[in-house]
């Protein structure tokens, strides 16, 4: 059993690592006593056996700058498959490699055009995500849902580095939850819903970002397009290329629905239900707080008078206004990063409260706050009540 309490099953290993994210913080006499050198070494052996494991076929789960990431070899397709059946997710959604170095996409891809490079010298390490021509054989198709393009990040984490590393192999890798569920922002997120259906679990502790990775074409006349809204902002992207726009499925709100008949999605998140709790969800928008506060808590009434156990998602500037069973935070509206870092844990958190009807504040969708708001939709399943 570890610290949150969770016991996972014998066929599901722990690794905890979490000494060699807390070493960064340490000033390097504390790091140089025989206790954190011992402390270090150990975890480092437990990298090296998760590496292993993942250069054998294994799914390893491990921490990125995002969310946690469920991990097997992306050239072998009984372990990518291994990958499907424990999140129950669907076969034509694509998944992420993620690579440790940029040398490796030699092996990966047919070419990187200029407007591609310039994002990955921007943005590399870290939370964006190119979607890219796949070269012949490099990587199983159940990893590209047989499209000629592969989805390829490398992460700004030092634990999913090294795995990475000490794997040898490019490691294919969605988020570390059952499919449709909310994404893991902790190791025992991921023993929560996949504890004995994985063969391990690399524990770096608490994720930063919060939401997953922007996924984008980069098209060779300098204009990039967002698949996916994530941790790299429009505007950020707007200051490297000639310019940016929305995937069309975003432009309509917010994904591609399981009616339109793609053969499928061009990256992941683009289709199906995701991230959702297990209580009923709606977002409510309108132009005044006060005007959103009282739709909101009308529903609430309603939904207490009926018999359920209800929650509200909010802002700080506008907790005041609620009352209900579980009433959390995403934090300030001038500072959606928080948002954004929140979001999961909270889903997660009414769940663990037992919450069956959920009501959520909208936010505006600049910045961040487009991937909060399209993670948000998403769990709520496109329900949102306008007022």
């Amino acid at each position: 059993m570890n610290e949150s309490g969770v016991e996972y099953s014998r066929s599901t290993r722990l690794w905890d690592v979490t000494v060699l994210m807390d070493s960064i913080a340490l000033a390097a006499d504390e790091t140089d006593k025989p206790q954190g050198r011992e402390a270090g070494r150990d975890a480092e052996r437990s990298l090296a056996e998760a590496g292993a494991l993942l250069a054998a076929g294994g799914t390893v789960a491990f921490p990125t700058e995002t969310v946690y990431g469920l991990g097997a070899d992306a050239r072998n397709t009984a372990a990518v498959e291994a990958i499907f059946a424990a999140k129950g997710r669907p076969s034509d959604n694509p998944l992420i490699v993620h690579i440790a170095d940029v040398s490796a996409l030699a092996g990966l891809v047919t070419e990187v055009n200029e407007t591609a490079q310039a994002l990955m010298e921007a943005f590399w390490p870290g939370p964006l995500t190119l979607v890219l021509p796949v070269a012949p054989g490099a990587v199983s198709p159940r990893v590209t849902a047989g499209l000629d393009t592969v989805a390829v990040r490398m992460p700004a984490h030092g634990i999913a580095l090294r795995l990475i590393a000490a794997a040898g192999c490019p490691v294919a890798a969605p988020s570390a939850n059952r499919s449709g569920r909310p994404s893991p922002t902790l190791a025992s997120h991921v023993g929560d819903d996949l504890a004995g259906r994985i063969d391990g679990i690399v524990d770096g502790g608490p994720t930063g970002v919060g939401v997953e990775s922007t996924v984008v074409e980069a098209g060779a006349d300098g204009i990039v397009t967002v698949l996916r809204p994530g941790g790299i902002t429009v505007e950020e992207l707007a200051r490297h290329v000639a310019g940016v726009r929305l995937d069309a499925a975003l432009q309509s709100g917010g994904g591609v629905s399981e009616a339109d008949g793609m053969p499928a999605p061009r990256s992941p998140g683009m289709k199906y239900t995701h991230y959702a709790p297990r209580g009923a969800l709606r977002v409510v928008t309108g132009p005044a707080p006060e005007v959103v506060a009282g739709a909101i808590q009308a529903e609430l009434d309603a939904a207490k008078a009926r018999g359920e156990v209800t929650g509200v998602l909010a802002f700080d500037e506008h907790l005041p206004f609620y009352r209900a069973d579980c009433v959390l935070s995403l934090g300030s509206l001038t500072a959606l990063e928080t948002a954004a870092h929140r979001l999961y844990g909270a889903l997660r958190r009414f769940d663990d409260s037992g919450v069956t009807f959920i009501m959520a504040e909208s936010c505006p969708q600049e910045g961040l706050g487009a991937a909060v708001m399209n993670r948000l939709l998403k769990a709520a399943g496109q329900q949102v009540i306008n007022v």
